[in-house]
C-alpha cells in the first residue's frame, strides 16, 4: 500500500465510517480495512495517517486504535487458542523497521489520547523486539527524555516514562535466566542514571511548587506527582530480580524522596475537588511496594532505613485506613508492615502495647464492615462472595489486616492470641448490650476468628486458639442461625454460616446435624449472599470424612428433612440474580449424591432440573453453574436408576426434549454434556435399545459431528456405549465402515489419537473376529502409517494396549498372522522396536494387567517366539514383563516430554469437561485372572515343564540381575519353579 493522497483519502473515509451509528456503512468500512490489512505497508500507512495533522482528531484516534490492534496480531506469530484458526500474514521486516523509526517521535508529539494508544503499540513491539531487535529504542527514549527534561515538558516525560515502564515490566514476571539478566544489565546501563536524574529534578520542582504556593499549585503539581509514580514503577521493575549496583550506590537519594512522599501532605491536591488525593495516594502506594520489595529481597542493605519507614507507614495508616476510597494505599502499606513482621526485624512489634495498638488502630478498623462492604453485599453478591468466601480476597482491607496479625503471630503467637481474644470478647459484649445498634461488632469478632484460623496441612481442617470452637459455636453462631427471621441482619447471618462452614470438621456430628434444618431455612433468605452461603455450608458439610475416609453424613442423616431441603434449594434458584447461582446448584448436586433417591424424590427433581436446563439453553452464561447442573442431572439419573431401573423411561421422557433442543438449536457449549448424558442413558438401558436412540446413532456416525475437537471425547464415550449395548447394529448398512472411518480420522492427529484407540478398543472388545476380519488389514496399515510418520510416547502406549486387547480377545495367532499379512514377518520387528522397550511405560491397574497377561501369553503361546532362533527376543520380552510387574511406577516410567495442547481448554465455548457422575465404568477384559504376577509364573512353570533346562539359560543370558532376582522371588511367593 503506497502512501499517497488516494491512500490518505481511502483510509480516512474508512475510519470515519467505522464511527457511523448505522450498521451498513460501518460493516463495509470494517470489511475494507480488513482486506487492506493483508497488504504490505498497511500498518505504516495507518501510522502516517495518525501523524497527519490535517485529518480530524477523532479519525486519527480511531486509526491509532486500529494500528495498535494490527500490531497485536501481525507483529509476531502467536500460538492460537482456537483450533483451525486462520494464520494472519505478518508485517514484513522492512515495514517493521520503518514503523520503529517513526513511532517514538510521533508518540511524543501526539495528543494525550493518541499518545496512550501509540505507547501501547510501542510496548507491543518492545515485547517482541526489545532490546535485541530494536537496539535504537532505549537510546532514543533517553535522548527524548533529556530533551523533554530540559524544557520541563511533562506531557512528553510521562509518555516516555510510561513506555519505559511498559517495556521494563517483563523483569517483574519472567524467570531469572542469563538472557533476562543480560537484557536487564543493558537497561540498567542505559536507563538507571537518567531515571534518577529525572526523579531528583522532579522532586526539586515539587518542593519549589509547594513552597511558592499560588492558585495554580494543584494543576502544576499533578503531572509532577504522576511522573514520580511512573519513576517508582520503573524502580520496582529494575530492582525486582536483584539489587543493582547503581541503585545500591544511590539508595540514599531514592529512600530520602520515598520517605518524603509518605510523610508529606499536599493540601492543594489532596483537599481540592476531583481525584487529587487519589493521584498522591497512587504515588504513596507505589513507594510502599518499593520498600516492601527492599525489605523482602534486600533486607541487609535496607535495614538502616527500616525504622523511619515503619514509623512513616504506621502514621500514614492512621489516616488512610480511616478513609474510604484509599484501599490500595492501605493494602500496600499494611503489606509492608506484614513483610517486616515476618523478617529478622520483627522485634519492632514485640512490645504488648505495639501489638495492642496495631490491633485497635489498624486491624479492627479495617476488618469492621464499611458502607462500601454493605453496598457490595447488596448490589453485587457475586463479587462479594469472590472476595470474602473464595479465598481470593488477599488484596482487600479485611483480609490484608488479618494477614498482618498472622505475620506478627509468627513470632509472638501467645501475645497476639491474648490481645485478640480480649478484643473479640469486648466486641461480643458490645453487641450483647445493644444487638440492633452494635451488630457490626459481632460480625467483626466472627470474621477475626474465621480469618485467623490455621489450616492444617493437606486437609480441610482448621484450628484456632482464639476461642473454644464448640463453645463459640453454641453461644455465638447457633443463636444467629436459630433466628426465625431469615432476612434480618443478613451480613451477620452470612458470617455465622461462614463460621459453620469453616469449622465443620471440628463440630461434632450430633451438634452439627441438629442445625442443618435451620441452615436449610436460610436457602430462602432474600439475600443472595445468605442463601449462597447456606448452600455452600450444606454442600461442604456433606463432604466431611472421618479419619478412615468414611463419609460422616449419610442419606439417613438428611432423610428427615430432605423434602424441605430440596424444595428450598430449587426455591433459591428463583430469586432475582440467583437463577444461575453456582453455589446452590453445586449443593443440589451434592445432596442428590448423598440422599436416598426414591421415585418420590426423583420425579420433582428431574422436572425442576429440566426446567432450569431449558432456560439456560437459551443463553448459556455461567460455565460453572452449567457444569454443576449437568452433574446434578447425571447423579440423579445414575442413583435413581441404580435403585429402580424402571425409572429410565421417565428420565428419557424428561431429558430428550432438552437434549434435542441442544442438538437442533446448535447450543455448542452443551454438546459435550449432552453426548455424555446420552451415553449414560444408553448404558442404563437393557438391550434391545429403544428405536429413539438409533436416530442419535445415525447422527453420531456423521463426519460433521466430529469436526469440533471439543466434542470428540464425549462422542467417543457415546459411541462406546452404543458399541457395547447394540454391537449387532454395526453389521447393518455399512455402519462398521463408518465407525472405523471415525477411528482413522481420530488416530491421525496427536490431539485425538487416544480417543481413536478408545473407539478401536471397544470395537475389538464387542465384535467377533469374523465380523472385523475384512477390516483388520486396513486397521493395521493405518496404525503403522502413524507409527512411521508421527509417533509419540502416548501413541505407542495406546498401540501396545490395543495389541494386547486384540491378543486376549482373538488370540496370539490371529494377532501375528493379521499383522504379518500387511508386511511379511513385520510382527517380530514391531515386537522388538515397540512392544519390548515400551512395555515398562504402561500405567493404570487394568492396563498393566492387560498388557502383562497379553505379553505372557505371547511368550508362552506364540510359535514364532518359541522357536529357538527367537530365544533373544523371548528373553528380552520376559525381562520387560518382569520390569513392569516388579518395579514401582516411578522407577520405570520416565517423565513424558510431550507438551499437551491446552489451547482449546481456555475457550469456554470449545471445552470438554467430563461429568464425574456420568463417567464410564472401566471394564476389566480379564476378570477371570486375579493376579498377573501369578499368571506369569504359572505360565512359565507350565512352559518350562515341557522343555526342562531350556529356559533357565535364556533367562540368565537376557534378564538383568535385578529382574532375575525379582523373578526368583515371585517363584518363591507362588511356590512354582522354572525348570
Amino acid at each position: 500500500m503506497e502512501w499517497n493522497a488516494e491512500t490518505l483519502q481511502f483510509l480516512s473515509q474508512c475510519f470515519l465510517h467505522t464511527l457511523s451509528p448505522n450498521p451498513e456503512p460501518r460493516r463495509r468500512a470494517e470489511s475494507s480495512l480488513s482486506e487492506a490489512a493483508d497488504r504490505p505497508n498497511y500498518g505504516l500507512a495507518v501510522l502516517r495517517l495518525v501523524a497527519e495533522p490535517s485529518v480530524d482528531e477523532h479519525i486519527r484516534q480511531c486509526a491509532a486504535v486500529n494500528f495498535k490492534n494490527h500490531l497485536r496480531v501481525r507483529w509476531a506469530t502467536e500460538v492460537s487458542r482456537e483450533p483451525n484458526a486462520v494464520t494472519l500474514a505478518l508485517i514484513p521486516d522492512p515495514e517493521k523497521e520503518q514503523i520503529k523509526a517513526l513511532i517514538v517521535p510521533l508518540m511524543l508529539s501526539a495528543t494525550p489520547r493518541i499518545q496512550s494508544q501509540l505507547s501501547e503499540a510501542l510496548s507491543l513491539i518492545g515485547k517482541h523486539d526489545f532490546p535485541k531487535k530494536w537496539p535504537s529504542l532505549l537510546p532514543e527514549l533517553v535522548s527524548s527524555l533529556r530533551t523533554a527534561c530540559q524544557s520541563s515538558d511533562y506531557v512528553s516525560i510521562s509518555g516516555i516514562l510510561g513506555t519505559a515502564n511498559s517495556i521494563f515490566k517483563k523483569f517483574r514476571y519472567q524467570y531469572k535466566t542469563n538472557d533476562l539478566l543480560l537484557d536487564l544489565k543493558y537497561c540498567l546501563d542505559n536507563f538507571a542514571a537518567p531515571l534518577l536524574e529525572i526523579f531528583l529534578k522532579t522532586a526539586t520542582l515539587i518542593d519549589s511548587v509547594v513552597n511558592a504556593g499560588g492558585p495554580a499549585v494543584a494543576a502544576t503539581l499533578r503531572p509532577l506527582i504522576e511522573s514520580q509514580r511512573l519513576c517508582c514503577r520503573i524502580f520496582y521493575s529494575l530492582n525486582f530480580q536483584e539489587l543493582p549496583e547503581f541503585f545500591e550506590d544511590h539508595m540514599k537519594e531514592w529512600m530520602s524522596e520515598f520517605k518524603k512522599y509518605l510523610t508529606t501532605r499536599y493540601p492543594a491536591l489532596e483537599e481540592g475537588s476531583g481525584d487529587g488525593l487519589a493521584v498522591v495516594d497512587d504515588l504513596r502506594s507505589a513507594v510502599c511496594e518499593n520498600i516492601s520489595l527492599y525489605i523482602e529481597k534486600n533486607e541487609e542493605e535496607f535495614q538502616g532505613y527500616l525504622n523511619d519507614f515503619a514509623l512513616a507507614v504506621w502514621s500514614l495508616l492512621g489516616t488512610a485506613s480511616a478513609s474510604s476510597g484509599r484501599d490500595q494505599l492501605t493494602i500496600n502499606a499494611i503489606k509492608f508492615l506484614t513483610t517486616v513482621s515476618t523478617s529478622v526485624h520483627h522485634a519492632l512489634f514485640a512490645a504488648d502495647d505495639v501489638i495492642s495498638q496495631i490491633c485497635q488502630g489498624i486491624v479492627i478498623p479495617n476488618v469492621r464492615l464499611r458502607d462500601e462492604d454493605e453496598e457490595l453485599f447488596e448490589m453485587n453478591y457475586v463479587e462479594f462472595i469472590r472476595r470474602d468466601m473464595e479465598g481470593s480476597d488477599l488484596d482487600t482491607r479485611r483480609r490484608i489486616a488479618c494477614e498482618l496479625l498472622k505475620g506478627i503471630a509468627t513470632n509472638y503467637k501467645e501475645k497476639v492470641t491474648a490481645i485478640v481474644s480480649v478484643q473479640i470478647q469486648n466486641m461480643l459484649g458490645s453487641c450483647a448490650t445493644n444487638p440492633a445498634a452494635n451488630w457490626k461488632d459481632k460480625d467483626c469478632a466472627i470474621y477475626l476468628v474465621v480469618s485467623l484460623a490455621t489450616k492444617k496441612a493437606g486437609g480441610t481442617s482448621v484450628s484456632t486458639d482464639l476461642v473454644n470452637v464448640e463453645n463459640f459455636y453454641g453461644s455465638v453462631i447457633v443463636p444467629e442461625l436459630k433466628s426465625q427471621d431469615v432476612n434480618g441482619f443478613p451480613m451477620l447471618k452470612a458470617g455465622a454460616l461462614k463460621f459453620f462452614t469453616m469449622f465443620r470438621n471440628q463440630i461434632s456430628k450430633p451438634i452439627a446435624i441438629a442445625l442443618v434444618p435451620d441452615v436449610a431455612r436460610f436457602l430462602v433468605s432474600e439475600s443472595n449472599v445468605v442463601h449462597s452461603y447456606a448452600a455452600n455450608c450444606i454442600e461442604k458439610l456433606l463432604l466431611v470424612r472421618e479419619e478412615g475416609g468414611i463419609a460422616r453424613y449419610t442419606s439417613s442423616d438428611i432423610s428427615p428433612f430432605l423434602p424441605v431441603l430440596i424444595s428450598n434449594l430449587f426455591s433459591a434458584l428463583k430469586f432475582p440474580e440467583s437463577e444461575e447461582n453456582q453455589y446452590v446448584m453445586k449443593c443440589i448436586m451434592r445432596v442428590l449424591g448423598v440422599a436416598d433417591i426414591t421415585r418420590e424424590v426423583a420425579g420433582p427433581c428431574i422436572l425442576e432440573l429440566t426446567n432450569v436446563l431449558a432456560e439456560v439453553c437459551k443463553n448459556p452464561k455461567n460455565p460453572v453453574f452449567n457444569h454443576y447442573l449437568f452433574e446434578a442431572v447425571a447423579v440423579l439419573v445414575r442413583r435413581a436408576c441404580e435403585k429402580d431401573a424402571s425409572l429410565i423411561s421417565a428420565f428419557e421422557g424428561s431429558l430428550f426434549p432438552c437434549l434435542q433442543t441442544i442438538l437442533v438449536n446448535d447450543v455448542t457449549e452443551f454438546f459435550p454434556y449432552a453426548f455424555q448424558l446420552l451415553a449414560q442413558l444408553v448404558e442404563l438401558n437393557r438391550p434391545p435399545i429403544p428405536p429413539s436412540y438409533m436416530q442419535i446413532f445415525e447422527l453420531l456416525l456423521s463426519p460433521d459431528s466430529w469436526r469440533k475437537t471439543a466434542n470428540v471425547p464425549a462422542l467417543v464415550r457415546l459411541l462406546q456405549a452404543f458399541l457395547q449395548k447394540a454391537p449387532h447394529e454395526l453389521n447393518r448398512e455399512g455402519r462398521l465402515s463408518q465407525v472405523l472411518g471415525i477411528f482413522e480420522r481420530l488416530v491421525s492427529s496427536h490431539t485425538t489419537d487416544e480417543q481413536g484407540f478408545y473407539v478401536l478398543n471397544t470395537v475389538i472388545e464387542n465384535l467377533g473376529y469374523e465380523v472385523i476380519t475384512p477390516y483388520v488389514g486396513h486397521i493395521w496399515a493405518t496404525l503403522f502409517g502413524r507409527l512411521q510418520k508421527n509417533r509419540t510416547i502416548k501413541f505407542v502406549k495406546s498401540f501396545l494396549i490395543f495389541m494386547s486387547l486384540f491378543l486376549v480377545k482373538h488370540g496370539s495367532t490371529n494377532l501375528m498372522d493379521s499383522i504379518n499379512a500387511v508386511q511379511a514377518n513385520i510382527f517380530l520387528v514391531i515386537l522388538e522396536q515397540f512392544w519390548i522397550p515400551n512395555l515398562k511405560l504402561i500405567t493404570g491397574d487394568i492396563e498393566l494387567k492387560l498388557t502383562s497377561v497379553a505379553s505372557t501369553r505371547l511368550l508362552c503361546e506364540s510359535p514364532a517366539l518359541l522357536d529357538p532362533t527367537s530365544a533373544k527376543q523371548w528373553g528380552k520380552l520376559l525381562d520387560s514383563i518382569v520390569t513392569l510387574l516388579s518395579r514401582p511406577e516411578q522407577d520405570r516410567v520416565e517423565v513424558e516430554l510431550e507438551v499437551p495442547d491446552i489451547g482449546e481448554t481456555m475457550v469456554y465455548a470449545a471445552t470438554y469437561v467430563p461429568l464425574q457422575n456420568a463417567g464410564r465404568k472401566e471394564e476389566d477384559p480379564l476378570k477371570e485372572i486375579k493376579d498377573p504376577k501369578e499368571f506369569l509364573v504359572a505360565s512359565l512353570a507350565n512352559l518350562s515343564a515341557r522343555s526342562p533346562g531350556r529356559y533357565p539359560q535364556i533367562i540368565s543370558e537376557n534378564l538383568d540381575s535385578a529382574n532375575q532376582a525379582a523373578l526368583l522371588q515371585l517363584c518363591g511367593t507362588y511356590n512354582l519353579r522354572i525348570v
